[in-house]
């Protein structure tokens, strides 16, 4: 069921609605969002722009390399190496730029300091020369490599801010006419949160509250503060964007280190709408869904979907709880 490419054009793909107030199961198109959202809700979008973070380059000693940017730190940029990179090694990719492995953690996750000509470099430069010899960091499930198509498919139509490793995949299934209707019809905010490769660590603990989440950066700004703030029933397009609003909402923080773990015993309190994908199993993903309704209401769920031949994960098709 995992889907390899997108749907085209985008709003064409399916929608799987959940009304909770009637426990009614209807099927559509995403493009045909607006028939479903009640006319007084408001939209929150995640505006995260996903970077070229798979590099390849060599060692000095000649091997070949492959890493993986993860996200920038205090102390460097966290990265995934392909291939054995020791605590002093030198990376050297195309453009000038070269990497130096500051150090290793016990998960084999690699600290890097980059260079660009052998000048320190911070992380909004490293972003840009990544844009010219960087690849699309297409999820784990997508097992192909990624091409120039993908460029634009594994990106949002309202991407502005540079920082993911992948996609807020709900916001994929908006293109231009659709998300024209949406914000001709509704209130509308962005918030920014930059998704890190923990979005795909499997929970792996016996009891779901011992899982340590991961922490994505975020930040909220003045109109979607003023939304969360007010009464206004709430959509939120993707678990990111609603991860996002429940932690602003518990902690008042306009931005910052998110970390909230949404599952069955800790619901969401803010959202009253959840537009999303369809997630792996034992993922953090899964649990936010089986947050609203409850574990058992989801597995019931997906296996409609599959009885109706619903494409998952990042290039597949939505589902919309309200």
């Amino acid at each position: 069921m995992i889907a390899l490419k997108p749907t085209s054009p985008r709003s064409d793909s399916k929608l799987f609605v959940y009304d909770r107030k009637t426990d009614r199961v209807s099927h559509s198109k995403t493009g045909d969002l607006c028939d479903f959202l009640p006319s007084d809700y408001a939209v929150i979008f995640n505006n995260s722009k996903v970077i070229k973070a798979r590099l390849f380059g060599k060692k000095q000693s000649g091997g070949k390399i492959e890493i993986l940017i993860a996200r920038e730190t205090e102390n460097g940029v966290l990265a995934l190496i392909k291939g054995k990179a020791r605590k002093g090694n030198r990376l050297i990719f195309d453009c000038d730029l070269s990497a130096e492995v500051l150090s290793v953690d016990l998960n084999g996750d690699r600290l890097l300091g980059f260079y660009e000509a052998d000048k320190a470099i911070g992380f909004s430069r490293l972003i840009e020369i990544a844009d010219l010899i960087g690849v699309t960091p297409l999820p784990p499930y997508i097992k192909r490599a990624a091409n120039a198509k993908d460029e634009k498919n594994y990106q949002s139509c309202f991407a502005k801010v540079s920082g993911s490793v992948a996609a807020p995949t709900a916001s994929l299934h908006f293109d231009s006419p659709l998300l024209e209707r949406v914000r001709s019809r509704y209130k509308w905010a962005e918030i920014t949160l930059h998704i890190g490769l923990g979005t795909f660590k499997a929970v792996e603990t016996e009891d779901i509250r011992n899982h340590k989440m991961h922490s994505e950066y975020y930040t909220i700004g003045e109109e979607a503060k003023n939304i969360i703030d007010s009464k206004t029933p709430i959509l939120a397009v993707g678990t990111t964007a609603a991860r996002t609003v429940e932690y602003y909402a518990r902690t008042r923080k306009i931005s910052g280190e998110c970390d909230l773990f949404l599952y069955p015993q800790n619901p969401p309190r803010r959202i009253n709408a959840l537009m999303t994908n369809f997630h792996l199993p034992k993922s953090t993903l899964f649990m936010l869904v089986c947050s609203m309704i409850g574990a058992r209401k989801t597995k019931e769920l997906y296996n409609i979907a599959i009885a109706n031949n619903y494409r998952f994960y990042s290039y597949g098709d939505a589902m919309l709880i309200i």
